[in-house]
């Protein structure tokens, strides 16, 4: 994980028996990264409908765990994968496992650096899905954002994992180790990195703590295996992962690994759903929305009684508008606390039945989103569908010790960071008056 892991590049003799000592150390282990297959399924999950047979980019592959995965299951039916390491020995592994499962013809090898690919894999629009679990980080995620963008086929998505803060002020400790290797960002951040980048976002994924013991576990025997190891290059990679297991043992708890999967905004992408701020003259047809998308008028009643309460914020209500000009979803943003710090709630969202599952609902919550990023908002939450917000960035909100006043399902308790630079404050969320709780 640390640079010098990722160092591919470097034509210096001793530099060069670094890297090849340190992937000597994971010759033959179950996974080169934090991950798993559940992981990769979840990741997979979230790219929503792919052709029939995808083509498929794996970058920094490895062995190919995931390429396999991938060639088997992508669509329903598998996919065509080209998988790219700068390792000869990892990519024999892939061809092996490949053969033995009856996959050699959906997967082709490509011994390349990922950040010089060849003219093949690099041709414009190429792929349908291009995937980099665990490798992101030898590119820079802002880098391999821009890079791989171009790659993609229209309507293709990017799949890739970053590794990032977890908690709101992370220690000395953590930040000595990782400033000086790879520095981490939040997941606030990150999204926002994205989002400047021309992608939007179908869904993040936080990779629960078992994808590190995979990970981890085999690569510590490995290393107390090795320990009477005496060549130069590999006693410095012991060292260096011995530090790096130490420092997940101590400081685990501040960082994670997380899975985003995005897609490039295209051109006129939401434009038939204009959504603006709403107007007075808003104020029936918003409630007339409300009462159309939910089976009680209570949400149309909370929205009334939060524009008279003085946790409403001028220009946070938004509308998209259908082609007519009429409203065809509302989303609202009001004040809320979390252990006293200031938040905003995402409550309610309804989208007009007659234009439900047409893209009204995301068009209006992205816009009300962007817009209080530009008020400098720092944190929104929502009690909603864990299947649904996470396209917008939202995760579990109990990764930042943040809880609800009542009982509520982990996963449906989401938060949003706006703006990395904020600390998260930590604690039960009060909400205003209205909602009654």
């Amino acid at each position: 994980m640390t640079d010098d892991f990722s160092d591919t590049n470097n034509t210096d003799n001793t530099g060069n028996a670094f890297f090849e000592a340190f992937l000597t150390l994971h010759h033959g282990l179950p996974r080169q990264a934090p991950g798993s297959d559940a992981s990769t399924r979840a990741l997979l999950s979230l790219c929503g409908p792919l052709p029939e047979r995808p083509r498929v980019l794996d970058l920094g592959c490895g062995p190919g765990r995931s390429a396999l995965l991938l060639a088997a299951e992508a669509s329903g039916h598998g996919a065509e994968v080209t998988a790219v390491d700068l390792h000869g020995p990892f990519l024999g592994e892939l061809r092996t496992a490949a053969a033995a499962r009856g996959l050699a013809d959906r997967v082709r090898t490509v011994e390349a650096d990922m950040n010089a690919l060849p003219a093949e894999e690099a041709g414009d629009g190429s792929f349908d899905l291009v995937w980099a679990e665990g490798s992101a980080y030898i590119a820079g995620f802002d880098t391999a954002l821009a890079r791989w963008k171009r790659l993609l086929a229209p309507g293709g998505t990017l799949v890739l994992t970053e590794c990032e803060w977890t908690a709101a002020e992370p220690s000395a400790g953590a930040r000595a180790f990782w400033d000086a290797q790879y520095p981490l960002r939040s997941t606030g951040a990150n999204v926002a990195a994205a989002q400047a980048a021309g992608y939007r976002i179908l869904g993040v994924y936080p990779l629960p703590d078992s994808d590190w013991d995979a990970y981890y576990g085999p690569l510590a025997e490995r290393v107390r295996d090795r320990a009477g190891d005496g060549t130069p290059a590999m006693a410095r990679a012991l060292a260096a992962t011995r530090e790096e297991l130490d420092v997940r043992a101590r400081h685990g708890h501040e960082y994670g690994y997380t899975g985003y999967v995005l897609r490039p905004v295209e051109a006129g992408d939401g434009t038939s759903w204009p959504a603006r701020p709403e107007t007075a003259a808003d104020a029936a047809a918003v409630r007339a929305v409300n009462l159309a998308a939910f089976e009680t008028p209570l949400e149309a009643d909370l929205v009334d009684a939060l524009r008279a309460d003085g946790s409403w914020l001028p220009g946070l209500s938004y509308v998209a508008e259908a082609p007519d000009g009429s409203v065809a979803a509302h989303a609202l943003l009001t004040r809320c606390e979390v252990d006293g710090a200031p938040a905003l709630a995402l409550a309610p969202v309804a989208v007009d039945p007659a234009y439900q599952r047409s893209g009204a609902g995301t068009s209006v919550v992205r816009a009300l989103l962007a817009a209080a990023r530009e008020r400098g908002e720092s944190l929104v939450l929502v009690l909603g569908h864990p299947s649904y917000y996470p396209r917008f960035g939202f995760t579990a909100a109990s990764r930042f010790g943040i809880r609800a006043p009542f009982e509520v399902p982990d996963e449906a308790m989401m938060a949003l960071v706006l703006d990395g630079s904020v600390p998260v404050p930590a604690g039960t969320i009060t909400y205003p008056a209205p909602f009654g709780v």
